[in-house]
């Protein structure tokens, strides 16, 4: 494994969970693997599809066979671009146990490689329109699998946000009208986050923006705010704070590849979407078992 890995980022807590999948997908008996039995065969992992994809979720397609005992030697890096139709992989080990988790870990993959192309696809139209700020994803994930989801982002090379309601502070709407006003939620907030965690508060209007800066807020999100009226938000509090608060932008809600350009604005320093992993398309994966060879 290369120095940086993305696998190393994963905390220990995901290996247990690779074995929750198998026994998800195996609950009593194996009636194919016992129609294969055991002999030792080897199986090409094919990237398949029409366009370049990334490749991302190599570490939990790799433990899903570590775990039935076989061996897995990938043939690109974590990360890298390939075009279809291309070998990524060669599986090895008993012939029941590379079908016991094929399509667990094809599942793993083509899920984790479909967000991680589609974060690099908007992170590079955003560049290509001029973006220099941070583009990022959400935490609309899917419950039980948003570790994998949160990993593909990163191979993408977009932010992955916040992973849950402990890593960062976020007000919301209902935060702020159940606290009676974005002052009193900062403040209560404040109480008991203490100085390590940032906060981002969801805003309306340019007036609620005001009021969160001067409360302290770190990030404020302009919530669906769009067009000229977004950039022109952004540039007066910009000016109007600037010297006096140290604060970041951002623009989120119903952002697509059709609306991006006009939010990808530099007046913003975070452009935060859940077009990256919702209704995301899978990178088609297969696993052949290779013929033996002729003695």
């Amino acid at each position: 494994m290369p120095p940086n890995s993305y696998a190393h980022l994963l905390p220990p807590s995901w290996k247990p969970q690779v074995t929750v999948w198998l026994e998800e997908d195996t609950p009593s008996f194996d009636y194919g693997g016992y129609v294969v039995g055991e002999a030792e065969r080897e199986a090409y992992l094919f990237g398949k599809g029409k366009v370049p994809a990334v490749l991302a979720g190599s570490p939990f397609f790799t433990e899903v066979f570590e775990q039935l005992g076989c061996r897995v030697v990938w043939h690109i890096e974590e990360g890298e671009t390939f075009e279809p139709v291309k070998h990524v992989a060669t599986v090895t080990g008993k012939a029941r146990h590379l079908l016991l988790g094929e399509r667990v870990a094809l599942n793993l993959l083509a899920r984790c490689s479909g967000i991680a192309t589609k974060s690099k696809h908007i992170k590079d139209l955003a560049r290509g329109y001029g973006f220099k700020g941070i583009v990022a994803g959400t935490r609309k994930t899917t419950p039980g699998f948003r570790l994998v989801e949160k990993y593909g982002m990163l191979v993408g090379g977009i932010d992955s946000h916040r992973h849950d309601l402990s890593s960062m502070i976020m007000l919301k709407d209902n935060h702020i009208w159940s606290s009676g006003s974005i002052t009193a939620a900062i403040q209560q907030a404040r109480a008991v986050g203490g100085f390590s965690l940032l906060l981002d508060v969801e805003v309306q209007s340019e007036a609620e923006a005001d009021e969160a800066i001067d409360a302290g807020a770190d990030v404020i999100m302009l919530d669906n705010l769009e067009g000229e009226e977004l950039v022109g938000v952004a540039r007066r509090l910009k000016e109007r704070w600037g010297g006096k608060r140290k604060f970041l932008l951002e623009t989120s809600g119903n952002i697509t590849e059709a609306n991006l350009q006009e939010r990808a604005a530099n007046e913003l320093d975070i452009l935060s979407t859940s077009t990256v992993h919702q209704s995301v398309q899978h990178i088609d994966f297969s696993l052949k078992i290779q013929k033996p060879k002729a003695s």
